[in-house]
């Protein structure tokens, strides 16, 4: 609950009033600090006095509402008049109240804010999700292990299991979380994503469980985190096999109790949400290495599910080639039956995300109507193929005497060759992510 009001005696008396009833209420005395405080963490409801200084109520509706902000703002005045109160809703003011005002009707007032708020996002979310296809009949395959991972998704969406998905980067793992969710009985509530891999420790715990006021440095007010806001819904944590000894501990807690505390908090918060987990790393392996817990491990592996890479199912893409094209250039461009072979014999280390960015990129690029050999990129049309752990040509094996650090040092110099010495290239054509690969590569010396 925002405050904005330049009298002193209102805002106290309304702090008191409405954190008696438990609400967090922050208090700006004008318009600048009232703006500071929208920016800084935009409010669930706002209480905005009409009459104050640098600027006045009116100008801070109006600049709230330009930055495309919707949550609910009460105006107060103590000059009411038809023509203020029509200009304050044409600005975008959910409610109208004069001078002086019941504490009980206001709160009456705060409340139906917060539902029809609650109402309007909630139908911006559906439509929002409706417009882009996270059914599972939109995802293209007809590759029988593919196929055999759709079904698993539809056996195991209407019940309340933990669900892993495992597969390389840019085979569609959040594409399966979301129609998971979507065929759930928690398909009309909100479905909330955190990628363990992209943020630092400390801003990943305050990311998943919230902080309260005062928790750290900059913590100016209390913040839930994705966990309160995935309540009722579904949480879809990526590249779980990232996730930090400490953060590890407490995601397990989750799991087993369904509760949790924000950072510097110690009310217990319960929460009834599903997991989705998603890596693109081999989580028994870091399990042997002591960087994953494996009653962790156990914990998120109900129902595992494996996507398998594009070039393992070489005949769907000319299916995803068809789909990207109309979606890049709504049918005004062919393709020539040997560009598409070439494009489904190349394989695909960034799989269908690849594929995605390549069609884009050929398509803005390609001046003809019909896109050739001579439009795709160079690696495409030499149909050049990254190094594939396990493949037949990978290593030939001595009689006796195998040396395991030998062989690894050959494979991550092979790769690294191909690369032109590129650490993230090289961690792609040998399936792993560049963090591990770096941490080989300082423990075998190079």
């Amino acid at each position: 609950m925002l405050i904005a009001d330049d009298e002193k005696n209102m805002r106290w008396v309304l702090r008191q009033s409405l954190e008696a009833d438990d609400f967090e209420v922050v208090e700006a005395a004008d318009g600048k600090e009232a703006l500071a405080s929208v920016d800084d963490l935009p409010p669930d409801v706002m209480v905005l006095d009409h009459k104050m200084p640098a600027p006045d109520g009116m100008e801070v509706l109006r600049r709230i509402r330009a930055k495309a902000h919707q949550f609910p703002v009460i105006m107060l005045t103590a000059h009411g008049n038809v023509e203020t109160a029509v200009e304050a809703m044409k600005a975008g003011a959910t409610e109208y109240l004069t001078k002086p005002f019941d504490l009980e009707e206001l709160k009456l007032r705060i409340q139906h804010a917060i539902d029809v708020g609650e109402m309007a996002a909630e139908v911006q979310r559906l439509r929002e999700e409706l417009d882009r296809d996270y059914d599972i009949d939109g995802i293209i395959a007809a590759d029988t292990r593919m196929l055999e991972a759709l079904e698993m998704i539809r056996t195991v969406a209407p019940t309340s299991a933990t669900v892993m998905i495992f597969g390389e980067s840019g085979t569609g793992k959040e594409l399966a979380a979301r129609s998971i969710h979507r065929l759930s009985s928690r398909g009309n509530k909100a479905f909330v994503s955190v990628s363990a891999g992209a943020l630092p420790e400390t801003l990943l715990e305050s990311e998943l469980f919230g902080y309260e006021k005062g928790a750290f440095t900059g913590a100016m007010q209390a913040k839930p985190g994705r966990l309160e806001l995935a309540n009722g819904g579904t949480l879809f944590l990526d590249e779980v096999g990232d996730l930090t000894p400490t953060v590890q501990v407490k995601l397990l807690r989750v799991l087993q109790e369904r509760t949790f505390e924000r950072l510097g908090g110690t009310r217990t918060i319960e929460v009834d949400l599903r997991v989705v987990g998603a890596t693109n790393r081999d989580l028994q392996q870091l399990i042997a290495e002591g960087a994953f817990r494996e009653d962790l491990y156990y914990r998120l592996n109900v129902v595992p599910i494996t996507l398998p890479p594009l070039r393992q199912r070489p005949s769907d893409i000319p299916r995803l080639v068809a789909h990207f094209m109309e979606k890049f250039n709504a049918g005004t461009k062919t393709i020539s039956s040997d560009a598409l072979r070439l494009l489904s014999e190349y394989p695909w280390p960034g799989n269908i995300r690849e594929l995605e960015n390549t069609i884009e990129r050929i398509v803005i690029l390609s001046k003809g109507e019909e896109i050739g050999v001579h439009d795709l990129p160079g690696e495409v049309r030499a149909g050049a193929r990254p190094f594939e752990p396990g493949g037949a040509a990978a290593i030939t094996l001595p009689d006796e005497g195998v040396n395991l650090e030998e062989v690894e040092l050959d494979l991550i110099r092979q790769a690294l060759d191909r690369s032109a010495g590129s650490t993230a290239k090289a961690a792609r054509l040998l399936g792993m992510t560049a963090k591990t690969l770096e941490a080989r590569m300082q423990r075998l010396g190079l």
